[in-house]
């Protein structure tokens, strides 16, 4: 009995913090003579939506709004410096791995962390930022109260301040 407890305690400590959200993308008309529509995520939404598939929430003009329900922002511990530097900007984001699949753009994943969002990038995977909304801001920054420090960075003087002799020795 006492195994199972402290196993399940060791299960909820582990288990990462997440935000349910859907995610909105877009599909507008182009100007370009080389295609005539972009797909884009145009915002997240905080809160369950329940699961299933898209559902099309606006259809007007040739502009169609798909609401992707049953996605989550979940926190790492070691993305904590990424976190930061997002929340600390005037303009916080969720940013959006997606991909074409076929003529619709689908969301992938989703993160606050700039540093994940960069290795997505690096990856060669498209990745777009939207608004993050306060609630998710609030969120984030309350978990980086509690869970992480930025730690100091120690100076190192360039070897050019070093008298020649002490240079290479």
């Amino acid at each position: 009995m006492l195994r199972k407890i402290i196993a399940e305690g060791i299960v909820a400590s582990m288990a990462k913090p997440r935000f349910p959200l859907a995610v909105v993308m877009q599909r507008r008309p182009s100007a370009s003579r080389w295609q005539s529509e972009v797909w884009e995520p145009l915002s997240v939404l905080a809160g369950d939506f329940g699961e299933g598939g898209p559902r099309l929430i606006v259809d007007h003009g040739g502009l169609q709004q798909w609401l992707h329900p049953g996605f989550a922002l979940a926190l790492h511990r070691d993305e904590c410096e990424g976190y930061y530097f997002n929340v600390s900007t005037n303009d916080p984001r969720v940013f959006v791995m997606w991909r074409m699949e076929g003529e619709r753009g689908l969301p992938l994943e989703v993160t606050a962390s700039y540093e994940e969002a960069a290795r997505w990038l690096d990856g060669g995977a498209s990745v777009d930022g939207v608004a993050m909304p306060p609630e998710i801001l609030a969120w984030v920054g309350e978990y980086l109260e509690r869970n992480w420090r930025p730690e100091p960075k120690k100076r190192v003087r360039p070897r050019s301040f070093l008298h020649p002799k002490d240079r290479f020795g």
